[in-house]
């Protein structure tokens, strides 16, 4: 088995970036058990740049992708469950992408990536390759951090033209995540002077999910970071509470519509990332 290796680092993009981009997340192991992570629905894009082995999928949440190794790794917004094998070891770069950047970062509507998984460079072309390569090479975590960084702002005015989503999409998109979720549609629609059916078909075009769909990944992102960032064993009808659910059966049931496993399960089969300080991909 490989000595043991578990590092992780996360980082905060550029100041031009912020606001397209979450942060970055840093991570390398070596010699842990052969596992398998839940890549789970969340209210970002994930670019994922791999270092000393590539990606291995064993599912995508688009049902009809096959299996594969992914050097690098483009996900859209989704609602089931990507499966990646951890054959012992992992290492790679996770960048968060917000919606409301995927135009002038990705050159395309985050719409068109909803979904799905796919390479990188299907997408993004030779340029992820080369910045693949150099941080391959680099010599520490800062500085694959600032290649990321270059990468991004370079592409972000190759494409500034498209612009970023500007409002009402935009602005709606911000109030439910600011409310973590815990908006109705109808109020969200008349506050942005659409119908409902028309913001849906705008939100399914910008950002990749419908606004109820949207507010139900919202509400259980929230709700799966703050059962692992909570202490000892979880009090799931408080945290089914403070999120928005009616009751923890109606957070159970969620889980088992993001997660494929109750919010117990998940916890203890990402105990080992958890405690590490990351979890990738998101």
């Amino acid at each position: 088995m490989d000595e043991p290796v578990d590092e992780a680092v996360r980082a905060v993009p550029a100041p031009p970036l912020r606001g397209l981009v979450g942060w970055y997340s840093g991570y390398r192991q070596r010699g842990v058990p052969h596992g398998r992570h839940r890549g789970l629905p969340s209210p970002w894009l994930t670019l994922i740049i791999t270092l000393d082995e590539p990606l291995s999928m064993a599912a995508h949440p688009d049902p009809g992708a096959a299996p594969g190794d992914y050097p690098t790794l483009l996900g859209g917004l989704h609602l089931t469950p990507a499966l990646i094998d951890i054959p012992g070891r992992q290492s790679g770069i996770q960048v968060a992408i917000s919606p409301l950047g995927a135009r002038v970062l990705l050159g395309l509507p985050a719409g068109e990536l909803a979904g799905t998984d796919v390479h990188a460079d299907d997408v993004l072309g030779a340029g992820v390759r080369e910045v693949h390569d150099k941080v391959r090479e680099a010599p520490d975590w800062a500085a694959r951090f600032a290649l990321v960084d270059d990468w991004l702002l370079h592409r972000m005015s190759r494409y500034d033209s498209m612009g970023t989503l500007t409002s009402p999409v935009a602005e709606a998109w911000q109030r439910l995540l600011s409310a973590g979720g815990r908006l109705r549609v109808d109020k969200l629609a008349a506050d942005t002077g659409f119908s409902e059916r028309h913001l849906r078909n705008r939100f399914r075009a910008d950002i990749g999910l419908t606004p109820k769909a949207a507010a139900r990944v919202i509400r259980f992102d929230l709700a799966r970071r703050r059962l692992a960032a909570g202490p000892g064993p979880p009090d799931l009808a408080g945290l089914a509470a403070d999120c928005g659910y009616a009751d923890q059966s109606h957070l159970d049931r969620e889980f088992a519509a993001f997660a494929s496993c109750t919010p117990s399960a998940w916890l203890a089969q990402e105990f080992r990332n958890i405690q590490s300080g990351h979890h990738p991909p998101a």
